[in-house]
């Protein structure tokens, strides 16, 4: 099918970190194809400041912005073919880390909350809508390569 390379770049800052203690800074350089570069740094829910980064993207976003872009992505490329128009979407998802035994934690749920906006003279029914999302998930490539469970919330 296809790669998808990503760099994770991190090095620790000599003389402002006790490494073995744990008290040093967890922020790094994310690179994506096609030479986008993003902060990145654990959430300072599971890692306080000042070894974490609030303004950086944290695994747990990402991973909840994979499954709510890919998703949306289905979702336009479907409504278009369905032959209705797409004028925008919006989706404020949610993912919840929990833990699921002793010492382990998961991206245990992810709820997508997209709301779109229809332009065009064909309009889909609440029916429509519901198949269309329906069937994005079950297309998304991000939502069948994980075991989180995803609940969609279409507004």
């Amino acid at each position: 099918m296809s790669a998808h390379p990503v760099t994770v770049d991190w090095s620790l800052i000599q003389g402002d970190a006790d490494f073995l203690a744990g008290r040093y800074d967890r922020a790094h350089a994310l690179g994506f194809e096609g030479g986008l570069r993003m902060a990145g740094s654990p959430s300072p829910a599971v890692v306080p400041a000042p070894y974490s980064q609030a303004g950086a993207l944290d695994p747990e976003a990402a991973f909840t912005a994979a499954l709510s872009a890919c998703h949306m992505l289905w979702f336009l490329d479907l409504a278009r073919q369905a032959g209705f128009v797409v004028a925008a979407y919006r989706d404020e998802a949610v993912g919840t880390l929990g833990r699921i035994g002793p010492g382990r934690h998961a991206m245990t749920q992810v709820v997508l909350r997209p709301q779109v906006a229809w332009g065009g003279a064909r309009r889909p029914s609440a029916e429509d809508i519901a198949g269309l999302h329906h069937r994005a998930h079950e297309l998304c490539f991000i939502a069948n390569s994980v075991t989180t469970t995803i609940t969609v919330e279409a507004q």
